[in-house]
């Protein structure tokens, strides 16, 4: 590993040392930053302009950090004095000013064209350049962890996390000299993307995995373990052939009870550092219940919500949002409770909690899931919809079987994606140290 000859102080402890001749710099001694009134609407008597926002540099994160003039970007309208104001310019960078996690505080994204219709979001700041720096050096100058952690160590709020523009201008940033930046661009574009190759390899792999565990389930859950039973039609055309013992029964005859939670009074106010484990639909998840970001409700709050008290072996299933469909099987005893965005079902003795929640998660669940938003409440799945569900249901007996065996097949298959998702996350924190170490002078890749 090369190092530069002489190294000093840095001053900031994050940092550490420095190239001798390396500058560290104020990002608001380096330019400008600046915010937009632009929002969302469309007004007729207003002009038509694209907009950069918040979910486009997150889109961007994955691998690349530049927006560029192929994308296609959110048209909204604005007076024209907005307009001369806010466009952005090529070599401007895009600011993440506040989000609901600090990963992403301070992230930014460079403007790589320079088009006159193109603003920036009130969501998002801009930051000009006074001093000359290199165009695609700029798109790594704050992307590391020892820029990004100043952000998030100055971070305010709770459900949601912002820095001040104050902090921003106080972030301190490594400045190499003019004629080093472009070769250190060079080394890291060459090595970043032999990273981002391995990564994007794996998650494709990761890809493949999860269709032939869906593929596993879809084939077991509808025609059985035996291979040579006699077949019968099920009489649901999406459906087809199941084995001649089983049946296709509504769910509104399986279970013992169904329904969702309710949120306490007082919202995300009655939540506590110890109590009652309290589940929303960010903690139900496919491969089981994610309690790490738990939170908790009072034991009195939850003695009063006896209704909605969770058991050990109930499924669960989120019913709105984003991560409609997913559910799970409930496999402690600890007492628990569940918020309005989540379904318990607590199936009868003619039906296996894990077979039914393998059958959710198939193409037999989600199909039906698909349907019933698409055909009635966009925003959820009701009760009663979820009550007409059909369910193939084998003999008690073979449903254990089926499930035993799934879980075997299903565990290999996820050994393999949390080996491929090690892999991913081995690879991200290696691009982010290289990044650091090349940025702030640790290693020397330059001629000079």
């Amino acid at each position: 590993m090369r190092r530069y000859p002489k190294y000093k102080d840095s001053g900031v402890e994050l940092i550490g040392d420095i190239p001798e001749n390396w500058e560290l710099i104020r990002l608001g001694d380096l330019g400008v930053f600046s915010s937009s009134g632009i929002d969302k609407k469309l007004d007729e008597n207003e002009e038509r302009v694209r907009m950069v926002n918040y979910t486009d540099i997150i889109q961007n994160r994955k691998y690349s950090s530049i927006q560029n003039s192929k994308k296609e970007y959110m048209v909204v309208t604005t007076p024209l004095s907005k307009l001369s104001e806010h466009r952005l310019k090529k070599g401007d960078l895009v600011f993440i000013p506040s989000s609901e996690t600090q990963e992403d505080l301070g992230y930014s994204s460079l403007i790589d064209f320079e088009e006159s219709d193109i603003v920036f979001s009130y969501h998002i700041i801009r930051f000009q350049f006074k001093k000359e720096v290199c165009h695609y050096f700029k798109k790594y100058l704050t992307n590391y962890h020892l820029v990004l952690n100043q952000f998030s160590s100055e971070a305010k709020g709770t459900t949601r996390q912002i820095v001040g523009r104050n902090v921003f201008r106080n972030i301190k940033v490594v400045l190499p000299p003019l004629t080093e930046q472009q070769q250190i661009v060079t080394y890291l574009d060459q090595k970043t993307s032999i990273i981002d190759r391995i990564i994007s390899n794996s998650e494709k792999k990761i890809e493949t995995l999860r269709e032939q565990r869906t593929c596993i389930i879809n084939h077991t859950v509808t025609k059985g373990l035996n291979p040579k039973v006699k077949m019968k039609d099920s009489g649901v055309e999406w459906i087809g052939e199941i084995p001649e013992g089983w049946g296709v029964i509504p769910l509104r005859l399986l279970y013992e009870k169904i329904g969702s939670g309710i949120t306490p009074r007082g919202g995300s106010e009655v939540y506590v550092e110890e109590g009652v484990v309290f589940i929303r639909s960010q903690n139900v998840h496919f491969g089981g219940l994610r309690i790490d970001d738990v939170v908790k409700i009072e034991k009195n709050t939850h003695n009063k919500m006896r209704g909605t008290w969770v058991f050990k072996e109930d499924v669960l299933l989120n019913i709105t949002g984003g991560s409609i469909g997913r559910c799970c099987v409930v496999k402690s005893e600890e007492p628990m409770n569940v918020n309005q965005h989540v379904c318990i079902v607590r199936p009868n003795k003619v039906m296996s909690s894990y077979f039914l929640n393998l059958t959710l998660q198939s193409f037999i669940g989600q199909t039906q899931i698909e349907f019933y938003i698409t055909g009635g409440n966009r925003e959820g799945l009701s009760i009663e919809n979820i009550k007409n569900f059909k369910i193939t249901v084998p003999k008690i007996s073979e449903q254990l079987q089926i499930v035993t065996y799934l879980d075997q097949k299903t565990k290999e298959i996820d050994d393999l994606i949390l080996s491929e998702q090690k892999r991913i996350q081995l690879m991200k924190e290696y691009r982010q140290s290289l990044i650091s170490e090349v940025v702030t002078g640790k290693i020397k890749v330059t001629e000079k």
